[in-house]
C-alpha cells in the first residue's frame, strides 16, 4: 500500500520503506522505482539521495551500525561481555533487515563514509564491552573476534532458524544461556 509522502525528510521516508522492504523480502526486492512508488514520490527522488541501490544499503546499513552502538552504549557501564552478546543478539532479532544487509560487503560501498563511521562506532562499543572480558593473557583482538564470532554466529542461526527447537522461542533468553558457557569459561566460578 503506497503512502504519500508530504513535505518532511524524504531520505528518512525512503530509508524506512526499504527497510520495510528488506523484512518482507530480503535485499533482492529492494528497487527504487518500487521504494519511489511506496513513499508517493517521483521514480527520480530517491536517487537524488542514495544515487543508487548500492547506495540506499549502504545507508540502510550505516543506520543498523548506528542502531546497533545505541543500544550497546545503553548498556551499565561497567564493561560485561555477557549482556554485551544478549544485547547483540536482541539487536539482531529487533532490527531484522538492518542485521541481513549491515554485513554483506557485495551489498555495500565499504568506502562510504557514513558507513565507516558507524562501523567504528559500533566497533568501540563491542571493544568496550569485551574489555572486561580480556585479563592480560588473551590477545585482545582474538578475545573480540572469539566473542563476535559466537554472538553474530549465533544471531544469525537464530534468524534463519537452523538452531535446534531445545532451545524454545525466545532469543535472548537462549542467546543469555549459550553466551554465558563462553563467558563461564573463560572466567570459572571461584571457590
Amino acid at each position: 500500500m503506497a503512502r504519500r509522502y508530504h513535505h518532511g525528510d524524504l531520505r528518512q521516508a525512503v530509508l524506512t520503506a526499504a527497510v520495510e522492504v528488506l523484512g518482507e523480502s530480503g535485499p533482492a526486492a529492494v528497487n527504487l522505482r518500487d521504494l519511489a512508488r511506496r513513499v508517493g514520490v517521483s521514480h527520480a527522488a530517491p536517487a537524488h539521495h542514495f544515487g543508487d541501490r548500492t547506495g540506499l544499503l549502504t545507508a540502510v546499513a550505516a543506520q543498523g551500525f548506528d542502531l546497533l552502538a545505541d543500544t550497546l552504549e545503553e548498556m551499565p557501564p561497567e564493561p560485561d561481555l555477557l549482556e554485551a552478546g544478549v544485547a547483540y543478539v536482541s539487536f539482531a532479532v529487533g532490527h531484522r533487515a538492518h542485521f541481513e544487509v549491515m554485513f554483506r560487503a557485495d551489498l555495500l560501498r565499504g568506502d562510504d563514509p557514513d558507513l565507516r563511521a558507524a562501523q567504528e562506532r559500533s566497533s568501540q562499543a563491542l571493544d568496550w564491552a569485551v574489555a572486561g572480558f580480556r585479563d592480560g593473557s588473551v590477545d585482545p583482538v582474538v578475545a573480540g573476534a572469539a566473542a563476535w564470532s559466537l554472538v553474530h554466529g549465533f544471531a544469525t542461526l537464530w534468524l534463519q532458524r537452523a538452531l535446534p527447537a531445545d532451545l524454545g522461542d525466545d532469543a535472548v533468553a537462549a542467546a543469555r544461556s549459550v553466551a554465558g558457557l563462553l563467558v563461564r569459561g573463560a572466567h570459572p566460578p571461584s571457590g
